[in-house]
């Protein structure tokens, strides 16, 4: 079990999308395996929206997230709710 940084409920890892940072840059984790620091996030703009709010995934992944970065990761999970 794993829990968002968004919504703060416990889900199933396979349930959440892992949100990975490491050397300064942000990305989405399909696979769960990429290298840094991690945070899960279900995969809905809401929970994304409320990690944003509260700074969830700058305190989870120790750095700072860019404005750029974050677009990239709105989009990235805008795709994969499609």
């Amino acid at each position: 079990m794993r829990r968002c940084v968004g919504c703060m409920e416990s889900k199933p890892k396979k349930e959440l999308i892992r949100i990975a940072g490491y050397e300064g840059e942000v990305s989405l984790d399909p696979t769960g395996k990429a290298k840094g620091r991690g945070a899960y996030l279900c995969p809905n703009r809401q929970c994304l929206e409320k990690a944003k709010k509260k700074k969830a995934l700058t305190r989870s992944l120790g750095m700072e997230i860019s404005a750029e970065q974050m677009e990239k990761l709105e989009r990235s999970i805008q795709a994969f709710e499609e």
